[in-house]
């Protein structure tokens, strides 16, 4: 079995991530490891700062400080490269002696990816109102009304029948289709 990409955080010096950034990509093609290290990244974005003149600047802050996000496939090697690249003090969630780090659940990765224009946010055609089908989960195949709309959370709350009774559903855009 081929293990999966999986995004991991790693901990670094803080103000070092632009250089541990740079490490582990110089690594990863020094060591050929394209094919298990795929992406580094440090989730950025653009505040407006006002200054004392009154004048707004805008600036690019870190969104998690001492933090670098690595998109790879955990083997003895991949985890040796980041591991022991310079700046890096170790992976989040890894106890350390050699234990393996845990991932991030897409749940908590797919949010950052989105806010850093990495993952492209599903579009819902659908409105309040309208009749969708659920097409995953355990409500497959059942059909019912959306009740409402989170876009933030990429959620709808569909009203299906249960015992006779109508009862809200809460799903990502990704469980239901239009009828």
């Amino acid at each position: 079995m081929q293990p999966e990409r999986r995004w991991y955080i790693v901990q670094t010096y803080s103000g070092y991530e632009n250089s541990v950034k740079v490490n582990i990509e110089r690594r990863i093609e020094s060591m050929q490891m394209e094919d298990l290290i795929f992406q580094v990244m440090i989730p950025e974005e653009i505040r407006q700062e006002r200054k004392a003149d009154g004048t707004v600047k805008e600036k690019l802050v870190k969104i998690f400080p001492g933090y670098v996000f690595i998109e790879l496939i955990v083997t003895d090697d991949s985890w040796f490269v980041v591991r022991n690249t310079p700046g890096v003090t170790g992976f989040l969630g890894s106890s350390g002696g050699g234990t393996k780090p845990v991932p991030l659940p897409p749940d908590e990765i797919n949010p950052i990816l989105k806010q850093c224009g990495l993952m492209e946010t599903p579009k819902l055609d659908v409105e309040v109102g309208e009749k969708v089908k659920v097409i995953t989960g355990p409500f497959r195949d059942q059909i019912g009304a959306v009740d409402s709309i989170d876009i933030e959370k990429q959620e709808v709350t569909v009203l299906v029948d249960m015992f006779g009774r109508q009862t809200p559903v809460e799903l990502g855009f990704e469980d239901i289709e239009k009828l």
